[in-house]
């Protein structure tokens, strides 16, 4: 197998259900370096048996966050990684029913290191760019629908993401769009165990 598959936990050591940290193996001398980025061979019998049907790209600077989102109608499953630079990427598990409803795992991508990080559909999820400079690519599960988008606070105090143990003081520059998420509410029914949209926010 060309992939080390590492499931994902919470700050409490309880384990976040569908995510995972992927590590391809790199092959590399002095003239280089040859690695595999996707099978979808090995991620089946790791039990990832999504299909992906788009592929995205994004160029950021230092400091930049963007999300935190999520897809309605058409939610997407998202294997993210930095082709260059390193960010901050986080996932928020918003299906209700789940344990670790609420609870989130963040982890550092990093183009040096080429690990990637799958979030499966029912996840909010927004990245930080730590580096000067950051490439992100994302395989998606489903087509983005305009129509569709949705967000959570980036700094809502329920979830209480740890921004600072890894910026630091950075003030993150947010798009106009992602300084207007609502709050998360627990109370709120979101996506369900399986990923499908089940609330009623309007957007």
């Amino acid at each position: 197998m060309a992939f080390t598959f590492n499931k994902c936990f919470t700050e409490n050591g309880q384990e976040i259900q569908g995510l995972y940290e992927i590590q391809p193996k790199i092959f590399g001398d002095a003239r280089g370096y040859f690695m595999e980025t996707y099978s979808e061979r090995d991620f089946r019998e790791a039990g990832l048996t999504m299909t992906f049907v788009q592929d995205n790209q994004s160029a950021s600077t230092k400091g930049v966050l963007r999300g935190l989102h999520f897809q309605l109608y058409h939610p997407q499953g998202k294997l993210v990684r930095a082709l260059e630079g390193k960010v901050y990427d986080v996932a928020v598990d918003i299906r209700k029913g789940s344990p670790t409803f609420g609870k989130y795992h963040g982890i550092i991508l990093d183009g040096e290191k080429r690990n990637q990080f799958y979030v499966p559909e029912g996840f909010a999820h927004g990245f930080l760019v730590l580096s000067d400079h950051a490439v992100f690519s994302y395989k998606c599960t489903d087509f983005y629908d305009p129509k569709g988008e949705g967000g959570l606070m980036w700094n809502d105090p329920v979830i209480n993401i740890n921004w600072k143990s890894v910026c630091g003081e950075i003030q993150p520059l947010l798009s106009e769009k992602d300084k207007k998420h609502d709050p998360f509410d627990p109370s709120k029914d979101y996506f369900d165990m399986n990923g499908k949209w089940i609330g009623k926010i309007e957007v």
